[in-house]
């Protein structure tokens, strides 16, 4: 239960870090990916599902990334 709910939260938070981090949505998209396919690769998702909640996650994060992105430029 644990690990479907970190799949549902965390890629979406760790988008959004890194790209108030990087200033950039689309960098920090492929930093999260990569830590997810480390974590694959590791073993640490052992489930179809658990890989469909994170490309989910990883959806909604990078919508509200590039919505983020957007106001800022707005701003600006």
């Amino acid at each position: 239960m644990l690990k479907y709910l970190s799949a549902l939260l965390l890629p979406g938070f760790m988008v959004l870090f890194f790209t108030r981090v990087a200033y950039n949505h689309i960098l920090a998209l492929v930093l999260t990916v990569a830590l997810i396919a480390a974590s694959v690769y590791k073993g640490y998702t052992d489930s179809f599902l658990l890989i469909v909640i994170d490309a989910f996650s990883l959806t909604l994060g990078f919508y509200f990334a590039n919505q983020m992105m957007k106001r800022n430029r707005k701003q600006q």
